[in-house]
């Protein structure tokens, strides 16, 4: 029976360009001519989102493949591509190759990926597991992609996934403006909405399948099936020529960097969590836009921050008062000079809303209209009948509060690669069927 290779990459980009998918793209290609076949998708793997060193997405990739017994002329040509087409000049761009042969991804690597996604993991825990799986890895310079390449192969997408049709530019239209036509995008979105997400911001009326930087990307079209995103690429016009494009299957829009903490103590910088706590003081707007407040339990305190580019979700998060009982979902940013350890928060849900009670003076028992205080103690009388009570204090009333139990989320420019749209809630999928839908990349 043939074997499987796993073959996972990462950092090949610099914020001067370059894509790890597009590293993917080309090998799709050249790997299908040497006869290999593809098992699986590729995978296209998003990893903790709150790493200081990350570039644009924190994307790794990997490929599976099978068709032979020995590989080792496949190394070669994977490492010539990630070499060539990697920014290897610029700072902070470290690439790195994993070669794994197996029919199944053992449980210390499932668990590394999963770790690597939700936290901050050391290169010298990943040689630690490739030693133990006898696992082949390649690093450039300082060799830290090898930590997502180790990850991205650990990751089997056997739970929760989505799909991503990218496609790519032509290489003398890199660096320029990408012309896709906004009409056919608005219509795309409008033709799938529900089984494809992030492809516009409704309320600012922005693309969001195009990206802004001078990667090879000229667009990205996620949603719950290939089919689905092979049909939205049918929907949409490039207005330039496509090089190629490729579906992926990641785990965009799952929420697989936020694992849940049961107390506010245990936060550390750089994570992603979901806790939950009481509102321990009224939010406050800061310079630029941003609401913050804090949220407590008894074991501590943290702070939590709507930024301005989350639009409306800040009015939500303004109407908060001290005592309600929220669960606060996002990444967490290390103390400075200037502000403690705080939760950007990415989504919340409110639990449980404080009473909000408002003291007013008495009502008539004759007329109905609100009596007026006779002085401190003294009681109350009524200007309209002239109605006195000596004995008549002001009474408590509930404020009815304009706010909704419920999941609240940022609009949609305002979302990580990772955070689940309100969209993907009830769509949760699980294991593989192997590759069913064609054609599902070109050439």
């Amino acid at each position: 029976m043939d074997h499987i290779l796993h073959i996972g990459i990462d950092d090949t980009d610099s914020m001067r360009g370059g894509c790890t998918t597009y590293v993917a793209a080309i090998l799709v290609e050249k790997l299908s001519r040497l006869g290999l076949n593809f098992v699986d998708y590729p995978n296209l793997i998003r990893l903790n989102p709150n790493v200081p060193w990350k570039t644009r997405g924190n994307g790794a990739v990997c490929l599976r493949v099978s068709g032979r017994r020995n590989f080792e002329d496949i190394h070669e040509t994977v490492i010539d591509v990630v070499e060539g087409e990697s920014d290897l000049e610029a700072r902070g761009t470290d690439p790195g190759i994993l070669f794994f042969e197996g029919k199944t991804i053992p449980r210390g690597l499932r668990e590394f990926s999963k770790r690597v996604t939700q936290d901050v993991v050391r290169l010298s825990e990943a040689l630690v597991l490739i030693r133990k799986f006898k696992a082949y890895a390649v690093g450039f310079k300082k060799g830290r992609g090898i930590i997502g390449a180790l990850a991205a192969v650990g990751n089997d997408l056997m739970e929760d996934h989505t799909y991503e049709l990218i496609a790519y530019r032509v290489l003398k239209n890199r660096g320029k403006p990408r012309k896709v036509n906004s009409d056919s995008v608005f219509h795309m979105d409008n033709e799938t909405r529900g089984v494809t997400f992030s492809n516009v911001d409704w309320e600012s009326r922005r693309i969001l399948i195009t990206p802004r930087g001078p990667d090879p990307v000229l667009y990205g079209i996620r949603g719950e099936s290939p089919e689905v995103v092979g049909r939205a690429h049918e929907i949409v016009i490039a207005d330039e020529e496509v090089e190629r494009w490729v579906i992926f299957r990641t785990n965009q829009g799952t929420d697989a960097h936020l694992a849940k903490v049961r107390k506010i103590s245990v936060f550390r910088p750089f994570r992603s969590a979901i806790v939950v706590g009481i509102v321990a003081n009224k939010p406050k707007t800061i310079p630029g836009g941003h609401v913050i407040f804090a949220l407590e339990d008894p074991t501590g305190k943290i702070d939590c921050a709507a930024y301005e580019p989350t639009g409306r979700f800040r009015e939500v998060a303004k109407k908060l008062v001290e005592g309600d009982v929220v669960e606060v979902y996002g990444g967490v940013r290390p103390a400075s000079s200037s502000h403690p350890l705080t939760i950007n928060l990415e989504k919340m849900k409110i639990i449980k809303l404080a009473s909000r009670l408002v003291y007013q003076s008495p009502l008539c028992p004759n007329c109905g209209k609100r009596m007026t205080s006779m002085g401190r103690n003294k009681g109350y009388r009524c200007d309209g009948c002239h109605y006195r009570d000596p004995k008549a204090r002001r009474t408590p009333v509930e404020i009815k509060r304009d706010v909704s139990l419920d999941l609240c989320m940022p609009p949609p420019r305002a979302h990580r690669h990772l955070t689940k749209p309100l969209s993907r809630y009830g769509k949760e999928k699980s294991g593989f069927q192997g590759i069913n839908y064609g054609p599902w990349r070109y050439p």
